[in-house]
């Protein structure tokens, strides 16, 4: 077999694919030209395919900026797996694991780093990239450099500052959701060059949108799943419903089960893997599930609570018919959940004392000094801390979001951090210190024979596996490796499933605290106004859902889905879309200023036929736009 050389040979070699997707090419040729691009492709559309081929077709080393650290994980282990050497910079790290990483990246022939945006501006960093062969800088999840994006992330402002450190080399930046707006900002915040911009289709053919009004959600629920087949994902804001609505679908017979981040590790996996295996049909869980999970044949997504913006309803709902079969994203809704969304936005952002106040709390709850803190990682329980200062959690993380935004903290997700080990001393140091100390030898066999690379770099262990290996109680391996740490012959890092925070600056007295008023207000006008944009898309009855959603991303769409509920009213009407909007602009139009009887509004609509003026009428009643008065007259509500 021939060296492979281009991208189809690297695309055949470690993915088994003879053809790119849609788009990919593309994108991989104008990377290989050398050229800043900007690349937005559906979730599961192959955006990582995009730089990981072109990376692996030139020399050097691909650095991936990516915020969610449980998928950089995943991609490093997929890339190893393919026989792909990759390596990933976390926050919770070790300085001397970073040291390690880095080092691999410069001298061991890595094709891939990892790293997440809180790591860019880290001297210890700077200096090491200045040193690596890299050939393409890769922005995952693109749109969290935005001020205007739906999840915006402050230190992927520091992106830019590191091109100074690597020039001539292209930017790829890749995101799955984003407005015209926030493209054109990425492009801005990433001082990109002339770049290159793709951008696919936000159009689902296969997808059926419906927004529901009931006052029963359950009943409704019940109803989908009965009348569709296939699994689903239920989601909810709020980890006590998890369980509430699994367990009602359990009592009437639909197999479920329920996930959120602060069920133990390995029950969330046992229950992701059962899901995933087609053991349990539907899952109930809060947006903590979902993210790189990559199930094909979802039928049915159902939001019984309100996403806070489109985005993020757009990506949930998503995640059904990715095998391009008929598939279902159902929102229901009450009059409730539309009050509670406008005002969840109106509250989103705090007052400037109460982030003091938590930022006190917070500082005291880890232990911090005045002065000090700065560029330290600590593991963080939010439900210990805000039971222990009896805090909101909801206003706890508002609070964090508001420091983290003005670069005061970093506060990462929750995920897990396996075991780590790594070998201090050589080959000959360890061969010395077994026979000086042999009770520590069976140990270090069993380590050297179980895991590889543990002298190269920190390697994920195991300990219940090592303690069964090596005939040990737990506990007792455990006390051997740490004595082994303290004797400088091993670092050990035991494992860690908790999110993280780290302080970006020296903790600072709260007269030193700064939060420009203008910052504060408008970031409260961009979240109250993605709140109204998702009251508009659930409350409004008279668009294709399809053709809504695309405006939104700043797409036209040729014609109507034919399929979300709004379509398939208006199937049954049997008029086309002409007739249809004649009709329907008339009965405005007569009713705007004055409430008119049946008969005289047919009169003062003569060139609508009357067969299809009453069919309009009827819709406009059935969907609350229009009703009859006490006195028997036609108006519009209003």
């Amino acid at each position: 077999m021939h060296e492979p050389s281009t991208p189809h040979d690297f695309l055949k070699l470690h993915w088994g694919y003879s053809a790119f997707r849609p788009m990919q090419e593309d994108i991989i040729n104008a990377v290989l030209e050398k050229k800043d691009t900007l690349a937005l492709l559906p979730t599961g559309g192959g955006k990582s395919i995009c730089y990981q081929v072109p990376a692996l077709v030139m020399p050097g080393i691909c650095i991936v900026v990516s915020p969610l650290i449980a998928l950089m994980k995943d991609q490093v282990g997929n890339l190893n797996a393919r026989g792909i050497k990759a390596i990933s910079l976390v926050s919770g790290m070790t300085k001397r694991e970073i040291d390690i990483a880095l080092d691999n990246c410069i001298y061991g022939d890595y094709k891939f780093l990892y790293i997440s945006p809180e790591r860019l501006a880290a001297e210890l960093f700077i200096e090491r990239l200045k040193l690596m062969p890299v050939n393409l800088l890769a922005i995952d999840e693109a749109h969290c450099i935005s001020q205007w994006g739906h999840d915006f992330r402050p230190p992927y402002r520091q992106i830019a500052k590191i091109k100074e450190h690597i020039p001539g080399v292209p930017v790829l930046a890749l995101t799955a959701t984003a407005t015209e707006e926030v493209r054109d900002d990425i492009c801005v915040q990433l001082e990109m060059k002339n770049p290159c911009r793709f951008t696919a289709s936000f159009a689902r053919s296969n997808l059926s949108y419906a927004v529901l009004h009931d006052d029963n959600k359950f009943q409704r629920m019940l109803k989908v799943f009965k009348g569709v087949s296939g699994c689903g994902i239920v989601y909810v804001r709020n980890r006590r419903r998890t369980q509430e609505i699994s367990d009602w679908l359990v009592k009437n017979n639909i197999s479920s089960t329920f996930y959120h981040a602060g069920l133990p590790r390995e029950l969330r996996n046992k229950r992701q893997d059962e899901w995933m295996q087609n053991k349990v049909r539907v899952i109930v869980a809060t947006n903590a599930f979902g993210m790189g999970i990559d199930k094909p044949d979802v039928r049915i997504v159902i939001h019984a609570d309100l996403p806070d913006n489109l985005e993020s309803y757009y990506q949930e709902a998503g995640r059904v018919g990715r095998d391009g079969k008929h598939s279902f994203a159902v929102a229901l809704y009450t009059e409730a959940d539309v009050s509670d969304l406008i005002n969840r936005a109106q509250n989103a952002v705090p007052e400037k004392s109460e982030i003091i106040r938590i930022y006190k709390a917070l500082s005291n709850y880890l232990q911090i000094a005045l002065h000090s803190g700065y560029g330290e990682t600590y593991d963080f329980d939010i439900a210990a801390f805000t039971n222990n200062y009896q805090l909101s959690p909801a206003s706890a993380l508002q609070c964090l979001k508001m420091l983290e935004l003005t670069e005061y903290i970093s506060l990462s997700d929750s995920f897990y951090m396996p075991s780590r080990l790594h070998f201090e001393i050589g080959n000959m140091d360890l061969y010395k210190f077994q026979v000086e100390q042999v009770r520590y030898d069976h140990l270090i066999k069993t380590l050297l024979r179980t895991y590889e690379g543990l002298f190269d770099r920190f390697a994920d262990i195991n300990e219940n596996d090592l303690a069964l290996k090596a005939g040990l109680p737990k506990v007792e391996l455990i006390q051997q490796l740490k004595q082994l740490e303290h004797l400088n012959v091993i670092s050990y890092q035991p494992s860690s499933d908790q999110p993280r925070i780290s302080f970006l600056q020296p903790r600072l007295p709260d007269d030193e605290l700064v939060f420009p008023a203008s910052l504060l207000t408008n970031r409260k006008k961009r979240i109250l106004e993605s709140a109204q944009k998702m009251k508009r898309y659930i409350t409004d009855h008279f668009h294709c859902r399809s053709v809504m959603l695309l405006e939104y991303f700043n797409e036209t769409a040729d014609q109507r889905c034919g399929t979300c509920d709004y379509c398939r009213q208006l199937n049954k009407l049997e008029l086309n879309d002409l007739e249809f909007k004649m009709a329907e602009e008339t009965i405005r139009q007569h009713l705007e200023d004055k409430a008119v009887s049946l008969h005289d509004l047919a009169a003062l609509s003569a060139p609508v036929k009357e067969e299809n003026l009453a069919k309009v009428i009827q819709f406009m009643m059935d969907n609350s736009d229009v009703r009859i008065n006490s006195n028997g007259l036609l108006e519009l509500v209003k």
